[in-house]
C-alpha cells in the first residue's frame, strides 16, 4: 500500500496558540513521521536537515509548511501528558475533519495499547458526530479508527 498521507498544509488561518508550558525540546517527530514534499522527503525517513534529537539545521530558513506547524500535543490543552509525542511515540494533528495520526514506525503497536487505543476510539466517535473521522498510519499501513460501540 503506498504512503497517501501528506504532511498539513501551510493554514490559511494562523494556528492556535502553543499550549502554555508545553514546547518540543527534543521531540523532531515531525521531522521524521510525515512526508514533506517541499523538502523531497518521504514519510517515516529522517529530514535530511535535522539533527534527530536536537532539530532543524535550517531553522531560520525551513519551509513556510514547517514553520506554521504544530501538533495537536502543542495545540490541545485537554491532551494528558501520555500523548506528549516523545512518550506517545505517536504524533497527532488535526485537518479540517481529519484526525491524523503518524505512529512511530519504531514502535508499530503502541497505538493498540492503553491507554492510547481507548482514546482513539473516543475521538473517532467525537469526530464521527461531528462528520469527521480519525485516521492512524503505521509503516506504510493506514487505518480508519473505528468509533467506540458504546
Amino acid at each position: 500500500m503506498t504512503r497517501a498521507h501528506t504532511h498539513p498544509p501551510a493554514p490559511a488561518t494562523p494556528q492556535p496558540a502553543s499550549v502554555e508550558g508545553r514546547a518540543c525540546r527534543t521531540c523532531t517527530l515531525c521531522c521524521r513521521l510525515p512526508d514533506i514534499d517541499a523538502l523531497d522527503k518521504p514519510a517515516n525517513a529522517w529530514c535530511r536537515h535535522c539533527t534527530a534529537g536536537y532539530g532543524c539545521a535550517i531553522y531560520p530558513e525551513r519551509p513556510t509548511l514547517c514553520r506554521d506547524f504544530l501538533c495537536a500535543w502543542m495545540t490541545r490543552p485537554d491532551l494528558e501528558p501520555e500523548w506528549d509525542p516523545l512518550v506517545a511515540k505517536m504524533m497527532v494533528y488535526e485537518q479540517g475533519p481529519q484526525t491524523t495520526v503518524l505512529v512511530d514506525p519504531d514502535h508499530p503497536a503502541v497505538w493498540r495499547e492503553a491507554p492510547y487505543a481507548a482514546m482513539l476510539e473516543r475521538w473517532a466517535t467525537e469526530a464521527e458526530a461531528k462528520g469527521g473521522y480519525v485516521i492512524l498510519f503505521v509503516g506504510d499501513a493506514v487505518f480508519k479508527i473505528a468509533p467506540s460501540a458504546r
